[in-house]
């Protein structure tokens, strides 16, 4: 008989490209998808500085595979948002299909739910099955959000001696992602056409991480304002010249010339 090795079981595990991508379900309201991409426009730049290298990636509504079963993509949850780091972007120049553990090793450091029904589901216990048992004891996920955007609210649960302890926010209300340099936190505004209270990021020094329309229009107000300025200076200056030719033509029609003056 052949000896069974990890290498040998390796080999016989499907990998991302042979795993399903989907089980089928939809997003479920239209606020879903606009949130993932302000989580991750918003982030982005400081990712880039922190990292690099390149070396991470973010799942937005794709599967994460944690054990085999039948049917296979019962063997995965697939979160809202979630981030990955020291990983390569891709795997051999490919976009994953989705995030394969015995494949990659590496657990996502964060992973965020977003609230459609009543929470359940998104705090489920069951072994092996439900989403916090999941993310706890089997991905063992560092950081675990759970967002209600009915309730204007969300819980952030911290992986301490195997078990999540759900974490108090700071002085500005905010949930510190310390590894990550950031906190968590609810913003009631406009993104995207919709005011809702929006899960948003903060730095360590409280400032909210913009997206790239709110850099832009950050941009444009600043160049507006320096346009502005360099009129302002410019009008000064026509003024000023003004004033000087009209003290020269005084001086001069009193027989002074303005040239000679120390």
């Amino acid at each position: 008989m052949t000896a069974v090795t990890p290498s040998t079981v390796r080999l016989t595990l499907p990998d991302h490209t042979q795993l399903p991508e989907s089980d089928g379900t939809f997003v479920k309201n239209f606020q879903e998808h606009p949130q993932s991409i302000l989580l991750t426009d918003s982030i982005l730049p400081l990712l880039e500085q922190q990292n690099p290298d390149g070396q991470y990636c973010i799942g937005q509504d794709s599967g994460i595979y944690w054990r085999l079963t039948e049917p296979l993509e019962k063997g995965a949850e697939a979160p809202d948002w979630f981030f990955v780091p020291n990983v390569p972007p891709t795997l051999n120049g490919q976009p994953r299909r989705s995030y394969v553990l015995w494949q990659e090793y590496i657990a996502p450091l964060i992973v965020i739910e977003f609230v459609s029904g009543n929470g359940a589901q998104e705090r489920d216990r069951t072994p092996l099955t439900g989403k916090f048992w999941v993310y706890e004891q089997a991905i063992r996920v560092p950081f675990y959000a759970i967002y209600e955007v009915q309730k204007a609210q969300v819980e952030v649960y911290h992986l301490v001696e195997n078990s999540y302890m759900l974490m108090a926010p700071n002085a500005r209300g905010h949930y510190p992602i310390v590894p990550l340099g950031v906190a968590l936190g609810i913003w009631p505004g406009q993104y995207q056409n919709m005011e809702l209270p929006w899960l948003r990021w903060w730095d360590s020094q409280g400032t909210l991480l913009l997206s790239g329309d709110e850099r832009a229009e950050r941009e444009g107000r600043r160049a507006e304002q320096e346009k502005q300025r360099a009129e302002q200076e410019k009008q000064r200056a026509e003024q000023e010249k003004q004033r000087a030719d009209r003290l020269a033509e005084y001086l001069r029609s009193q027989g002074i010339d303005p040239d000679q003056i120390p």
